[in-house]
């Protein structure tokens, strides 16, 4: 029996998790567990709490058997590089990250651990070339069969509109607009009030990143001006913290609006063109000289995805969103085949394969 430790150092990286522990789950030569992180939350400011708990009781309707141990695994897989790798022990490490976007992050994290090996599964070639231009594709094995938290968009009748629009309340005859924005550096301060001008044209969906909620790494501001305007308008719908699964709403809208955020590749592989504002910065590094992006965002999907570099551009930018021309659907379909390796709800059973090489290479 080869063992299997999930790792869920946040809840939102369930995501990026499942599709592999689906495909797992079927071989009866793994036994699969799953370690849920700490996941703080601020509260009064100044204290943070633990929200472990809480996760592991909203995950319990996968029936997932949960462990506090992280060492006397033969497999971890994660959706980010492991918090102190050293106490996992000498075992195999299958990375899948949890965002698909331009941040560098997801690279460095990995690389920064000298010492410790992992698997990397990439979405696709644009990836491996940028990998490959800072000169970091030693840094780890890398497999390029797309990433396995999008397969649930290809899977069918796995997201449920008619029901999403119940749910929600929102008007199924109006086109519906996704607010989405990161949480650092995020558009949120530019946009806030501006984003009624939708109203009551269209419908307005609001998903706000967890770290907008819980208070230790963003002001709770962020979240308290779009719970008002919820409460206000009957065209808007925000939707609510616990649920960080944000997949049906990009199922659901017809265009969406954010940032630095990988929903917006996540949107682009729908084959939807969304919006992507500017975020007026100087080129961000991280502390040790890596910039913080991998594209500047002003070229980001450039020609497919209207930009947005004030607020007054909110109205233009989401009726050529909606109404895009035969260039931009072309450039769309450009970016779509770089950015992403095999969109056929199939990458988990392909990254299963792989790690069946990995841990049964006998057979």
């Amino acid at each position: 029996m080869i063992k299997v430790l999930f790792d869920l150092k946040k809840e939102y990286y369930f995501n990026s998790l499942y599709p592999v522990y689906k495909e797992l789950k079927k071989d009866p030569d793994y036994d699969i567990y799953f370690n849920v992180g700490k996941d703080h939350k601020r509260f009064l400011g100044l204290f943070l709490i633990k929200q472990k708990n809480e996760i592991e009781q909203r995950l319990k309707k996968h029936n997932l058997k949960f462990t506090d141990d992280v060492s006397g695994f033969d497999l971890v897989v994660c959706g980010d590089a492991l918090k102190n790798p050293e106490r996992y022990g000498d075992t195999i490490r299958a990375h899948m990250d949890h965002g698909v976007g331009i941040k560098t992050l997801r690279i460095r994290n990995i690389a920064r651990q000298k010492g410790f090996h992992y698997h990397v599964f990439l979405e696709g070639p644009y990836w491996y070339d940028y990998i490959k231009s800072i000169h970091m594709e030693n840094c780890a094995d890398f497999y390029i069969h797309g990433i396995p938290k999008l397969d649930p968009f290809f899977w069918e009748g796995f997201y449920d509109n008619a029901r999403l629009y119940k749910q929600t309340g929102l008007d199924p005859n109006k086109k519906t607009v996704l607010f989405a924005p990161s949480y650092k550096p995020s558009c949120i301060k530019y946009v806030e009030g501006k984003i009624t001008e939708l109203l009551p044209k269209y419908n307005l969906l609001i998903k706000l990143h967890p770290y907008s909620w819980g208070g230790k790494y963003a002001s709770h501001s962020q979240h308290k001006f779009y719970e008002k305007l919820a409460r206000t308008h009957k065209d808007v719908c925000l939707i609510a913290e616990e649920d960080f699964d944000i997949y049906p709403y990009l199922y659901l809208a017809d265009t969406l609006i954010s940032d630095t955020s990988s929903v917006i590749n996540e949107f682009l592989a729908l084959g939807k063109h969304g919006i992507i504002y500017v975020l007026p910065h100087e080129k961000l590094k991280h502390s040790d000289g890596m910039e913080v992006l991998s594209i500047d965002p002003a070229e980001w999907l450039k020609g497919a995805f209207p930009h947005m570099h004030n607020p007054q551009d909110l109205i233009p930018a989401v009726e050529n969103a909606l109404n895009p021309t035969a260039e931009m659907k072309q450039k769309l379909d450009e970016y779509k085949n770089y950015f992403f390796t095999g969109l056929d709800g199939r990458a988990g059973e392909r990254v299963k394969a792989e790690i069946d090489k990995l841990m049964k290479p006998q057979s």
